[in-house]
């Protein structure tokens, strides 16, 4: 066998060098590749949990504070309206229905179990996740108060931590007391609230406890330049689920 000349030799270590050395660029690229890969998934993670923590950390100076006490005071809000029901018919399923208030109060609305009416035990919703108007509207019937909240408190921090946290205060899915939910008005859902307004408390009244009368149902609501646990509580009060179409249907 024909030994190798020193210039071989030269030249089988300069190309074996090459190839270390672009392995170990390619071992580095690995290595920068999974490191780019574990901080975007970290930075997924950390934004996942971020909304969820700051909720908390904003909400927990609401945790021994009373309903009445969160928000502003009675007067953010004005005078109680009434004006007769919409109607009370039961409508298919993804039929789409044109209401005439705004919020929607009263009217016909979805009836499918675990869709309309939404299900007793979650409080506040974003606008992402907000059941349907007419899964709603069949809660009102069922007696509960609903608070909505437009576009411009969305977008104010301090004033969804007061929702929020108004929210916490009816806790559960079986006391009827605890009927109650808060919930998104959106541009697309119809007519905004009246010039200055951003909050609504709404209610479906059966024209007072034990009224069996359809004629005398009323769509109740109050508007508020901003959210007040004081004036909620009172207007609760004042229409408690027990005077709905149907108080004992959860």
């Amino acid at each position: 066998m024909a030994k190798k000349t020193a210039a071989q030799t030269s030249r089988r270590a300069v190309i074996d060098d090459i190839r270390k050395k672009q392995k170990g660029a390619e071992r580095r690229r690995g290595f920068a590749i999974v490191g780019v890969c574990a901080t975007i998934a970290v930075l997924i993670v950390v934004a996942a949990a971020y909304r969820p923590v700051k909720d908390w950390w904003d909400e927990r100076k609401f945790n021994d504070v009373d309903l009445a006490a969160i928000g502003g005071p009675a007067s953010a809000c004005g005078e109680i309206q009434t004006k007769p029901s919409e109607g009370q018919e039961h409508v298919p399923t993804g039929s789409q229905v044109t209401y005439q208030s705004s919020p929607a109060v009263t009217g016909n609305h979805w009836n499918e179990a675990g869709v309309a009416p939404v299900a007793m035990e979650k409080k506040f919703y974003s606008a992402e996740e907000r059941p349907e108007l007419e899964a709603l509207v069949h809660n009102s019937e069922h007696g509960y108060t609903i608070v909505w909240y437009d576009e411009t408190a969305a977008a104010d921090s301090a004033e969804l931590a007061e929702l929020r946290a108004i929210a916490g205060k009816f806790p559960g899915d079986s006391n009827m007391r605890y009927k109650m939910k808060v919930v998104p008005w959106l541009e697309s859902d119809g007519e905004p609230f009246p010039d200055g307004q951003h909050i609504a408390y709404t209610h479906w009244s059966a024209g007072g406890e034990g009224e069996t009368d359809a004629s005398k149902q009323l769509a109740v609501t109050q508007y508020c330049s901003e959210v007040s646990g004081e004036a909620l509580k009172s207007f609760m009060e004042k229409y408690p689920y027990l005077d709905s179409p149907e108080p004992t249907a959860m």
